[in-house]
């Protein structure tokens, strides 16, 4: 056996392997995040300005947070998109770049039907990424020096 395929394989069972490492369990990580855009999102608006899909994040299958720049998001809530957790690619309807409350929808490549856009909220991004920050900081300390050891 050719021994430069060890290695690939061997790391493609590694990435396979270590999301499912995690300390947090799924549904509470999904949780969080829920709650970080929740918080983090302003005021319903009727509509947005959609050149392009920059990222997405599925919060459930009523939710979803889109990103049409890096530091510009937009929480939506759906009228219920089944399977919206576990789809790999998603598209938005648009009219002349806007995207528009009741009237544009969210589509996977599913065979369900397409997704409407009950609400759409600006998502303050930068205090979301400092929140955020502020949850993953650490309280570093030096240890003890550790007693010599004894001579008999």
């Amino acid at each position: 056996m050719d021994k430069s395929l060890l290695i690939p394989a061997a790391a493609l069972l590694l990435a396979m392997v270590t999301p499912g490492c995690s300390s947090v369990p799924y549904a509470q990580r999904v949780q969080q995040r829920q709650v970080a855009y929740t918080a983090a999102a302003g005021a319903p608006v009727r509509s947005f300005t959609y050149f392009s899909l920059y990222s997405w994040e599925p919060l459930s299958d009523t939710e979803l947070a889109v990103y049409t720049r890096p530091n510009q998001a937009y929480l939506l809530d759906l009228g219920g998109c089944q399977d919206l957790m576990f789809t790999n690619a998603i598209g938005l309807t648009s009219n002349i770049n806007q995207v528009m409350v009741g009237f544009d929808k969210v589509l996977t490549r599913s065979r369900n039907f397409p997704c409407t856009i009950t609400g759409i909220r600006p998502v303050d991004v930068k205090s979301m990424k400092i929140a955020q920050e502020k949850q993953r900081s650490i309280e570093a300390a030096a240890r003890n020096a550790a007693p010599p050891a004894e001579k008999n």
